[in-house]
């Protein structure tokens, strides 16, 4: 058997050209084990998709009724069987400050998923991502989507997504879906 080093962060890069790539990447998502106990953030612009991904990650998982964008309440909670999710959305906080006030420490320290939606306001209070889903819009349906498993976790929830077959965008062939190492200046080795 052959031993192989892995130096994190995986970065790999996808375009998904309508909303079924994203409820696919969804449902690959939900599929993992290690999502049980995972942090994921969602960083892109608005409207980028980000909602939507964790309303599809969300009805994989079994949510049932109304699933609230949390972008007034922060943070949006659901119980599953063996599984308790969070989401939120620190879109409207204006300090860091406020994600320490809110008690927010003990929700990341317990057991569960945690998927946060414009993690950067709450700068230097949340732990280290497993993964970061960036989206980027390529047009209304397309998106470009850089994921970044930063911990062994992250990269448990993308290990072999590029052994799904390659989505097309316009005829053109996706970004290399080849893992790539990024150094702490942020070139790629």
């Amino acid at each position: 058997m052959c031993s192989e080093t892995v130096h994190l962060p995986i970065v790999k890069t996808a375009v998904w050209p309508d909303e079924a790539a994203t409820q696919g990447f969804a449902m690959m998502l939900a599929s993992r084990p290690a999502l049980r106990n995972a942090f994921i953030e969602l960083r892109g612009d608005l409207g980028a998709g980000k909602t939507t991904l964790v309303r599809h990650l969300l009805r994989a998982l079994g949510v049932q009724g109304r699933i609230k964008s949390p972008t007034y309440a922060v943070v949006e909670s659901y119980e599953l069987p063996g599984l308790a999710v969070w989401h939120f959305d620190f879109y409207r906080l204006q300090d860091p400050q406020e994600w320490e006030d809110a008690g927010f420490r003990d929700i990341f320290a317990s057991p569960g998923l945690k998927l946060a939606e414009w993690p950067d306001k709450a700068a230097g209070h949340l732990p280290l991502a497993d993964l970061v889903v960036q989206l980027a819009m390529l047009d209304d349906t397309a998106r470009q989507v850089t994921l970044t498993a930063q911990t062994p976790n992250g990269l448990a929830l993308i290990h072999q997504y590029d052994s799904y077959p390659p989505l097309m965008y316009k005829g053109q062939r996706p970004i290399s879906l080849e893992n790539t190492t990024t150094s702490a200046n942020g070139a790629s080795a």
